[in-house]
């Protein structure tokens, strides 16, 4: 670390406490004041306010905080591509994603992943979430990314990116101009699905259950196995369907699609990595981390 009150500064941030900063960084109680202290008479402003044993961010020092956060962001790609320069990367990696990922995340971190290792070849499949987990516990890939809520004991899961589900329709649909419809409207309004076995399609399961709601109350107009065919489909129809926000981001930007607010529904998730436990090859590491410093986050 280049500059370590700025990490102390951060840890007292996230934690709010001196003390816990303290234990966390292994340094004493009156250290850390020091350190905040000299980062305050440097940039002449209070970066906490104190009542009594609480604390909480000033305006400054949540502003701090954040460009805080962007620096060491670069502080780890630094590092990062430094260590790379000592060292020679080949094989094969064999991944394996769910059809959302893959066509609408992936594409651009493959590219620069790649422009970076070039000596390593990348396998790509893409199934939906349940058959991307079969293939692992086959050893036919190396790791996955998936979407959904399942989780099996035989996998480890660490979050890529976050993702939303809304729901869509074309831009002209007749009620394009209500910008949000009740609950009860979504139990009367066509609907088109993903397969079963989507990570998607498990997610909105999830979400309107909690809400008391049932997927099969839901009218489906159909089922079809991909994201593209269901966006096609809404151009020519009055259906309208959940899709994920990174799957229409070109679509909302051209105005042939639209998001219809469901009133007290909101329908948020992760995407995950998915490995095996145990020890994993150098090129899956060398890939996991990277990511973790390009991903969309």
């Amino acid at each position: 670390m280049f500059d370590f009150r700025l990490k102390v500064f951060n840890t007292v941030a996230k934690r709010l406490n001196f003390t816990k900063a303290a234990n966390e960084l292994n340094i004493t109680q009156p250290a850390v004041s020091k350190h905040i202290k000299e980062i305050e008479q440097q940039i002449n402003t209070r970066l906490f306010d104190r009542n009594g044993t609480k604390i909480k961010l000033t305006t400054s020092g949540k502003i701090l905080q954040n460009y805080t956060e962007k620096i060491f962001a670069i502080y780890r790609e630094l590092e990062f591509e430094i260590n790379q320069l000592q060292q020679k990367h080949k094989g094969i990696l064999r991944i394996g994603a769910s059809t959302t990922i893959a066509q609408y995340v992936l594409p651009p971190l493959l590219a620069k992943f790649h422009k970076q290792f070039k000596d390593i070849k990348i396998s790509l499949t893409i199934q939906n979430t349940e058959i991307i987990e079969q293939l692992l516990a086959k050893n036919k890939i190396d790791f996955g990314l998936i979407e959904g809520f399942s989780r099996n004991k035989l996998f480890h899961y660490s979050p890529f990116i976050k993702d939303e589900i809304v729901l869509i329709a074309r831009a002209n649909h007749p009620i394009a101009h209500k910008n949000s419809i009740e609950l009860d409207e979504l139990l009367k309004t066509p609907l088109l699905f993903r397969e079963a076995g989507s990570g998607t399609l498990e997610t909105i399961a999830f979400a309107l259950k909690t809400l008391g709601i049932n997927s099969s109350d839901l009218q489906s107009e159909m089922e079809l196995g991909n994201t593209e065919s269901i966006k096609t489909y809404l151009l020519y129809s009055d259906c309208m369907a959940f899709v994920s926000i990174h799957s229409v981001l070109q679509e909302l930007k051209n105005k042939t699609l639209i998001i219809i607010d469901v009133k007290d529904l909101t329908i948020e998730r992760d995407f995950y990595f998915i490995q095996a436990h145990g020890k994993h090859s150098a090129t899956t590491d060398l890939f996991l981390n990277f990511a973790s410093l390009y991903n969309l986050k």
